[in-house]
């Protein structure tokens, strides 16, 4: 089992910045993928960027550009350093972790709002 514990959340203004965090401990697989998931009101939840333990990203197209992910192999985390964020971005954000040969395991999410 991991234990994910997200921070960075907030309210922030059109074109501001948020840094995430996302520090998993407990049963860490060597070979892993950590990344964020969003959801919003209504709303299915989606994708914003994971990467690879190999350094390997993949991103939503609505976020490509913005939002750069990141993570620190000695310390079990992964940021996510979001920029020129709209209202549009507004959402619950979500750690990911899935380990080789594991189920995934969530964070229990940080709300990020966006004011116009």
């Amino acid at each position: 089992q991991v234990q994910l514990v997200e921070s960075g959340g907030g309210l922030v203004q059109a074109g501001g910045s948020l840094r995430l965090s996302c520090a998993a401990s407990g049963r860490i697989v060597m070979t892993n993928t950590m990344g964020w998931y969003r959801q919003a009101p209504g709303k299915q939840r989606e994708l914003v960027a994971v990467v690879t333990s190999f350094d390997n990203t993949n991103y939503a197209d609505s976020v490509k550009g913005r939002f750069a992910i990141s993570r620190d192999n000695a310390k079990n985390t992964v940021y996510l350093q979001m920029n020129s964020l709209s209202p549009e971005d507004t959402a619950v954000y979500y750690c990911y972790f899935w380990g080789l040969g594991t189920s995934v395991s969530w964070g229990q999410g940080t709300q990020v709002t966006v004011s116009s």
